[in-house]
């Protein structure tokens, strides 16, 4: 291929601005499809960006000629079984986080890809924008000594009854859909980019409940993991909390210092060495996704590595589970 035809499948809100557009943006890339099962809204959204075909049927699209690869940006639940039908197709994917609803599914879809040898990437996207191999930089240069420990505590206030009704967040706290409540939704940003900054993880336990009368989905999870690498985490997501008590921080503790940042408010990464702070600054992204679609691209050409590989995305999937299983 000398260039990427991007097929999506579930044109919804989340490839609306985070990712659609970044297709056309990208050097050696070109969306020229979309699907969505609500015809009307399938052919609404080619329209306005333009996207030369659209359907209502998921096979249509992956069997197009025009089509040599395909980003699937459904819920969950629909992951695993349109990553399949791709891979048969001989199509590459791009496959949005979280990978599908557990690490169960997350390992049949990897061996699924290694058997067909078909690429298959994991939009784990905040390890491709620059705020976050910022962090990834100053973590490999030591600047902060050996790393002992990593806490990361993310609060928000609890959904409304008007919100649980909206269609865009119902499915969100549909564990049947999404694999769980927000968590599901949240933490898979979070959870990778520690991976992706200490490697392997040895053990990994945590705790879930639901604390609200809202919703079936847990609202609260408090999880901790012992990396190969001796780098201890502990995190705790709040879906539950009050005005006042929002909170999206992580703190990575070294030996001579801290790394402190948000992973979804643009704040500033900030490194304290004894009483020397210094901040770096970055802008926001117009397509959050379009640095991970650039390294996607260019791996599915052959002319680069896998930016975030099926297994990796496994490994997450795990994460999500040993903190949330029953």
């Amino acid at each position: 291929m000398k260039n990427i035809n991007w097929g999506i499948i579930g044109c919804g809100d989340v490839t609306e601005v985070k990712s659609g557009p970044a297709f056309n943006k990208v050097n050696n890339s070109s969306l020229v499809a979309v699907m969505r099962r609500d015809a009307k809204k399938a052919k609404d959204y080619a329209q306005r960006h333009l996207v030369p075909a659209w359907y209502s049927d998921a096979n249509e699209l992956i069997n197009d000629p025009a089509v040599n690869a395909i980003y699937i940006a459904t819920p969950p639940s629909s992951h695993e079984a349109y990553t399949i039908a791709a891979i048969d197709a001989g199509k590459p994917v791009y496959v949005e986080k979280p990978m599908t609803l557990n690490e169960a599914a997350a390992i049949r879809m990897a061996r699924y890809a290694a058997a067909k040898n078909v690429p298959l990437s994991v939009a784990h996207y905040r390890r491709a924008q620059p705020l976050f191999k910022k962090v990834k930089q100053l973590l490999e240069s030591n600047a902060v000594g050996e790393i002992r420990c990593v806490r990361l505590d993310y609060f928000k206030l609890s959904l409304t009854n008007d919100e649980l009704q909206l269609p865009n967040v119902a499915w969100r706290v549909d564990p049947a859909i999404s694999g769980g409540g927000l968590f599901h939704d949240i933490a898979p940003h979070q959870l990778d980019l520690m991976f992706h900054f200490f490697g392997p993880v040895q053990k990994a336990t945590g705790i879930s409940t639901r604390q609200s009368a809202a919703g079936i989905a847990d609202d609260l999870v408090a999880g901790n993991i012992l990396f190969k690498n001796r780098v201890a985490f502990s995190g705790v997501w709040c879906f539950n909390a009050v005005a006042g008590q929002e909170r999206d921080c992580c703190e990575i503790i070294g030996s001579n210092g801290k790394i402190s940042f948000s992973v979804f408010e643009n704040q500033p990464v900030v490194l304290a060495i004894g009483d020397t702070i210094e901040s770096f600054h970055f802008d926001s992204l117009p397509h959050v996704q379009q640095p991970m679609i650039e390294c996607v691209t260019n791996y599915f050409l052959g002319e680069g590595d896998n930016p975030c590989s099926a297994e990796d995305g496994t490994a997450v999937m795990h994460l999500l589970d040993a903190f949330t299983a029953k």
